[in-house]
């Protein structure tokens, strides 16, 4: 059992962003098999669960679960939105190996793909960031993002003004009173945000910006103006989620903004060389997010190698 200070400490960001890296290329080469996630939306609640299982099979099979539930309401409480439990599994025997705290393994593996997508997809010459929202994610990416950019400035704007003070008291970044002013000029964006309703005009995005969208995991929810995505080169953590769950492409599909061809890869199939990045140095690129649960695997594998190395966690007879 790995609770959640150790997998803080233990879950370093480079050693995150090369585990996320493999769990992308394992993506590519077909060694997992990885179904949608079924979400629990309770018609009552306004939270929901998801089931996010994995599966690796040659040379060292394993079962991944994820079990999270998102909580809107949670900060407000003082907790992260992401709660839940990962749950490694023996490929061969079926044996639960380890069970570790969701919440920091989501916030930071969620940072480390966007890290990574950055190192890849943005301007070598990126040197300004600006993240849009200030809650957990946001800190997380605070965090693991200057592993991958030589930032010569970080921007921080928040519709809740004071939570958006205090992350840029505690981690430097300039403050900005509008999204809109925090963007402009920016290199590299970060939405990680709970809207509903578009938070980033294209208007706003210079020539050859990077955005990571990270927010908008359901199909109804969106981050990104129509304009923006139609104007991109779009990639994605996967194909058939994006298609089943990612709104900022579903619903600027819907509104004939794009087609259904608009993604231009997964981020796995770049890294893998099986299909082009960025295309000029003027090119709009995003990420958008989703999160799948091979991310989830590869990272609390590495956690657990950690833990065993420095004697960390729990071990409970089972």
């Amino acid at each position: 059992m790995i609770g959640g200070k150790d997998v803080e400490e233990l879950l370093d960001p480079a050693g995150c962003i090369v585990a996320v890296e493999q769990a992308f290329l394992a993506l590519a080469r077909g060694e997992v098999f990885l179904p949608l996630r079924p979400v629990v939306r309770p018609p009552q609640a306004s939270s929901s669960l998801g089931l996010m299982p994995v599966y690796r099979g040659h040379p060292d099979p394993a079962y991944g679960l994820k079990v999270i539930c998102i909580v809107p309401d949670n900060p407000r409480r003082g907790l992260d939105p992401h709660q839940g439990t990962v749950t490694l599994l023996d490929g061969e025997t079926g044996q639960p190996v380890a069970i570790f705290d969701a919440s920091p393994i989501t916030a930071i593996r969620t940072a480390a793909c966007s890290a990574l997508a950055t190192r890849v997809l943005a301007r070598p010459d990126a040197r300004v960031l600006a993240v849009v929202g200030a809650g957990h994610q946001a800190r997380a990416h605070l965090r693991v993002l200057p592993a991958v950019l030589p930032l010569a400035e970080v921007r921080v704007v928040s519709r809740r003004p004071q939570r958006a003070r205090a992350l840029a008291a505690e981690t430097g970044a300039r403050l900005f009173a509008s999204v809109e002013e925090a963007v402009r000029g920016a290199d590299v964006v970060v939405t990680a945000t709970t809207a509903r309703e578009p938070v980033l005009a294209r208007a706003w995005l210079k020539e050859g910006a990077h955005v990571n969208a990270v927010g908008a995991c359901f199909p109804d929810c969106r981050e990104l103006d129509a304009a923006t995505v139609a104007d991109c080169a779009l990639f994605v953590d996967r194909r058939e989620s994006a298609e089943r769950e990612a709104g900022d492409y579903l619903l600027a599909l819907a509104e004939g903004a794009i087609g259904k061809d608009h993604i231009r890869a997964e981020l796995g199939e770049v890294l893998a060389g099986r299909a082009p990045g960025r295309a000029s140095p003027t090119e709009i690129t995003v990420f958008e997010s989703l999160g799948i649960a091979v991310e989830d695997l590869y990272a609390a594998e590495y956690v657990l190698r950690r833990a065993e190395e420095e004697g960390r966690g729990t071990v409970v007879p089972f």
